[in-house]
C-alpha cells in the first residue's frame, strides 16, 4: 500500500472497543504509521480481552490508556480531544455506540469522544442482526447527526439486507477514508477562501443559572459550513451553544455564547474574509442588569428590562468591501417577502435566504427546511422543502456563482 502523504503529520486517537474485531486494530495503527500519523489509543475495559494494550503501545510508541481516572490517565482525555486531527472508533460495539450517541460518559473512549474538537469517525462491529435492531440504527442516526462519520462495510442507506452489514471496515478502507478526507483540493471552487458562518442561538444571561435564548440547534449553519469547506474554502464557524459540531477538517469552531461575543468574534474574522454567512438565530435584546447571584423567587410578577444587542449584520453590511460578500437570513412569519426585502437593502446583504414559519418542517427543531433566495438583483429563487444538507448546497451553490 502505497504511503498516503496526507496523513503526514496528523494526530489520530484510535478508540478501540470490546469486539472480536478488536484484532485489526494492530493492523490499522501500523498502516497508520506508516501513512505517517500519529497514533493514540485508547481501549476499553473489555477490549483488552481481545488484544493486550502491549501490543498497541509498541505499535504506536505511545502509552495505551484504558482509565479515565488512573492516575496516569486522569483528565488526560480532554488534553487529547484537543490535540488530535481525528477521532477513530474501530471496532465500535453496540455497547459504547450507545453511550456515544446519548453521552454516557463511563470509559475513556467516551470521555474523550466527548471532549474531541475534530472530526470523529467510527466503524460498527457486530452481529447483523445487532446491527440491523431499530435501536442500533436509531443510534447510528444520533451519531451521524451530530456530524461524525460512519465508516462501515454495507452501510448504504443503513438497510438490512445489504451484504457484510455490520462487520467492522478493514484497515485499509478505515486508512483510505481518513486519506480522502484531508485531501486538499485546488481544483475546488472555493479553494483559498476565507468564509466566516455565525450558527446557532446566543444566551442573553439573566444570572448565573437563567438566560434569555431560543429554539436554534445551529444545524443549518453548521451544513453550510461543512458544504462551503467540501468546496474548498477555509471556514470559521462562530458557533453559539449547540449540541451539534461541524465535520470537516477545514472549519474551525469558534464556540460563543452572547450576541455580543458573535459579534465580536464576527467583526475580527470578516475584516480577511471573502464572505459572511450570517445563519445565527441572535437576541435581539438581553438583559439591561445581569444579577451576579441566583434571582430568588419572590411574590407577585417579575420585571426585567431589555436592552438591544449589537446589530451583528448591520456592523458587517457597514463595513463591507466592493470584494466581499454578505448574506443573510430572515425567520419571518408574516410578509415574508417584503420583510427580506427590506433586511436585504438595509444590512447591504448580497442576497437573503428566507425561511416562513408558515411552512411545514422548516425553521427550527427540523432536520429540513424549506427557503427561498432573494438577491440585490431583484432574483427570488423558491426552492422546496430539502434535508438542511440539501439547503445548504443551494445556498453554497449560489456563493460560488457570486464568488467566481
Amino acid at each position: 500500500m502505497n504511503t498516503p502523504s496526507n496523513l503526514n503529520g496528523k494526530k489520530i486517537i484510535l478508540g478501540i472497543t470490546g469486539s472480536i474485531a478488536a484484532y485489526k486494530a494492530a493492523f490499522l495503527v501500523r498502516l497508520l504509521i506508516k501513512a505517517g500519523a500519529e497514533v493514540q489509543v485508547l481501549m476499553t475495559e473489555a477490549a483488552t480481552k481481545f488484544i493486550t494494550p502491549l501490543t498497541l503501545a509498541t505499535l504506536s510508541k505511545n502509552p495505551v490508556h484504558t482509565q479515565v481516572s488512573s492516575e496516569s490517565s486522569w483528565n488526560n482525555h480532554v488534553e487529547m480531544g484537543l490535540w488530535a486531527d481525528a477521532m477513530v472508533v474501530a471496532p465500535l460495539t453496540a455497547t459504547t455506540l450507545s453511550k456515544m450517541a446519548h453521552g454516557n460518559c463511563d470509559n475513556m473512549i467516551v470521555a474523550t469522544y466527548l471532549s474531541a474538537r475534530c472530526p470523529v469517525f467510527f466503524a460498527p462491529a457486530m452481529d447483523l442482526d445487532m446491527w440491523v435492531h431499530p435501536a442500533t440504527l436509531d443510534n447510528v442516526k444520533r451519531l451521524t447527526d451530530f456530524g461524525n462519520h460512519l465508516v462501515n462495510v454495507g452501510h448504504g442507506e443503513l438497510a438490512s439486507g445489504l451484504v457484510g452489514a455490520g462487520r467492522m471496515a478493514e484497515p485499509e478502507e478505515i486508512v483510505a477514508r481518513l486519506h480522502d478526507f484531508f485531501k486538499p483540493n485546488a481544483a475546488l471552487p472555493l479553494y483559498g477562501k476565507k468564509m466566516i458562518v455565525t450558527a446557532g442561538p446566543t444566551y442573553e444571561a439573566i444570572d448565573p443559572v437563567r438566560y434569555i435564548g431560543n429554539h436554534s440547534s445551529g444545524k443549518m449553519g453548521i451544513c453550510i459550513a461543512d458544504e462551503l469547506a467540501a468546496q474548498g474554502a477555509t471556514v470559521s464557524l462562530i458557533l453559539g451553544p449547540s449540541i451539534h459540531k461541524a465535520s470537516h477538517p477545514n472549519v474551525t469552531t469558534l464556540r460563543v455564547t452572547s450576541a455580543q461575543e458573535m459579534y465580536e468574534r464576527a467583526a475580527e474574522e470578516y475584516k480577511d474574509a471573502k464572505a459572511g454567512i450570517l445563519a445565527a438565530a441572535v437576541a435581539d435584546y438581553r438583559p439591561k442588569e445581569y444579577f451576579d447571584k441566583k434571582m430568588k423567587k419572590n411574590e407577585g410578577d417579575l420585571k426585567i428590562e431589555l436592552a438591544r444587542t449589537k446589530d451583528i449584520a448591520a456592523e458587517l453590511g457597514a463595513v463591507k468591501e466592493n470584494h466581499q460578500l454578505l448574506i443573510g437570513f430572515a425567520l419571518e412569519t408574516n410578509n415574508e417577502i417584503e420583510n427580506a426585502k427590506g433586511k436585504l437593502t438595509k444590512k447591504n446583504f448580497d442576497f437573503i435566504v428566507l425561511n416562513s414559519l408558515q411552512d411545514k418542517g422548516a425553521g427550527f427543531k427540523h432536520d429540513t427546511n424549506k427557503i427561498t433566495i432573494l438577491d440585490r438583483y431583484n432574483n427570488i429563487e423558491r426552492f422546496e422543502l430539502k434535508s438542511k444538507a440539501a439547503v445548504a448546497k443551494d445556498i453554497v451553490k449560489k456563493i460560488i456563482e457570486l464568488c467566481v
